[in-house]
């Protein structure tokens, strides 16, 4: 016969069965109190080791977690909606998920990826979407420059941001607007004593130095993620490693004439056989954006659809478009969107606005890394200016254009799957 002392502790452990078989649900779907919050709340629980599964195409990718009381105290804490659910529940519903027939997967996240935002340490006239959702997330980063990257230091990092930018050292082609203003003299002069103390005579040689050290660091297996004039600039300044573009405003002596003819395609991430724009007093690089487009239109009729993409086929994609809108509202940039006859047929366009001929989101392979191009500068303000306040994303939690910057910061953290041919 089981003595008292025996029974008291079985009943202390089936209690504590009871208390830890069970998952910790956290929907995002429309349900959901806080999708922007809950992104932060999954890296929280990869920092502590406790893996998470994404469910793809579930209530719009929702995350299940292994219960644990710290983590339902921080779902309280940041305002996120979650669902406790029993292991049995939680089995039927994997169960249900790895059904061939169903458009759906669930993927490990193993480890949280340490993130760097490529950004100027000085303040700036405009601010940065990632930066800002990162914040709002509670999702840590560093920032780091010219001058970590020069030293090597991209290595460090899993995930890299490139910052609101010019890569073609043409000081973001605001020279014919705001040459005479106090900002961009002060940015230039800054520019210019960093290209000569890291022992560049230009700063387009200092800008050309800096992408293709990070061209090396996605092809190495980096993760690289951009947005508005970060993403075009960037493949420009690939394309035109081996030519001047640079009018004698920008570095104090003329283009090459020929520059159109010397551009190497082939070099670039993106995109191809589009046309410069030489002139540097209009405010853009070349024929690869369709803000020109966008400007035609009213706000309230701008719009991109996200495809839908084989959870089991091809997963990251459909990582990279959870969402629980897939239409979603659009939003102008320096870059707003891209031209799809320039778009290099390999490139995986996830985003487009089919009657404007445009793509929004698109994302590709470089050698062991991959890298993932969004055009526009903040998704809650349509037409953002310099000089304006920065978005408040307390106003916007549920933000479907945002969470595809997050589905980009998560996804380094997804166990690898091999892909299927």
């Amino acid at each position: 016969m089981m003595s008292r002392h025996s029974s008291l502790l079985l009943l202390c452990f089936l209690i504590i069965g009871q208390v830890f078989a069970k998952k910790i649900l956290i929907p995002m779907d429309e349900s959901q109190a806080n999708h922007l919050k809950a992104y932060g709340l999954a890296y929280w629980t990869l920092e502590r080791d406790v893996e998470v599964q994404w469910l793809l195409n579930f209530r719009g990718g929702s995350f299940l977690i292994d219960h644990y009381p710290e983590v339902e105290k921080e779902l309280v804490i940041r305002g996120i909606s979650f669902e406790n659910i029993p292991d049995a529940k939680a089995a039927s519903l994997l169960l249900d998920i790895s059904n061939p027939e169903v458009n759906m997967d669930a993927v490990k996240l193993e480890k949280a990826p340490k993130i760097a935002v490529y950004s100027p340490k000085s303040a700036q006239p405009w601010d940065d979407a990632v930066t800002l959702v990162l914040t709002y997330a509670e999702i840590p980063y560093e920032v780091i420059y010219d001058d970590e990257i020069i030293h090597g230091n991209l290595h460090l990092y899993d995930w890299l941001h490139l910052h609101h930018e010019d890569f073609t050292g043409q000081y973001g082609r605001f020279y014919g607007s705001y040459r005479n203003h106090k900002w961009y003299q002060d940015q230039v002069a800054e520019f210019e004593e960093t290209a000569t103390r890291l022992g560049f005579a230009k700063v387009s040689e200092l800008k050309l130095a800096v992408s293709l050290r990070i061209k090396e660091y996605t092809s190495g297996g980096g993760f690289l993620f951009s947005m508005c004039s970060g993403t075009d600039s960037y493949d420009i300044a690939l394309a035109a490693e081996h030519v001047d573009i640079c009018e004698r405003m920008f570095d104090g002596d003329p283009a090459d004439p020929m520059a159109q003819k010397k551009i190497e395609f082939d070099q670039s991430f993106a995109f191809e056989n589009y046309n410069l724009i030489m002139n540097p007093m209009i405010y853009e690089f070349s024929e690869i954006d369709a803000t020109d487009i966008h400007a035609k239109v009213k706000p309230t009729e701008d719009f991109f659809t996200l495809f839908d993409f084989s959870a089991k086929w091809d997963p990251v994609p459909t990582m990279l478009c959870q969402n629980h809108q897939s239409i979603v509202k659009g939003f102008m940039g320096q870059t707003t969107s891209y031209k799809k006859q320039y778009i290099k047929p390999d490139v995986l366009i996830l985003a487009e606005n089919k009657g404007f001929g445009v793509a929004k989101y698109i994302h590709g392979e470089f050698g062991k890394g991959q890298w993932t191009f969004y055009g526009g500068h903040d998704p809650e303000d349509y037409q953002h200016f310099v000089g304006d306040p920065p978005t408040d994303l307390s106003l916007h939690p549920n933000s479907p254009g945002y969470r595809l910057i997050l589905n980009n910061v998560l996804f380094p953290a997804a166990k690898k799957k091999k892909q299927k041919t």
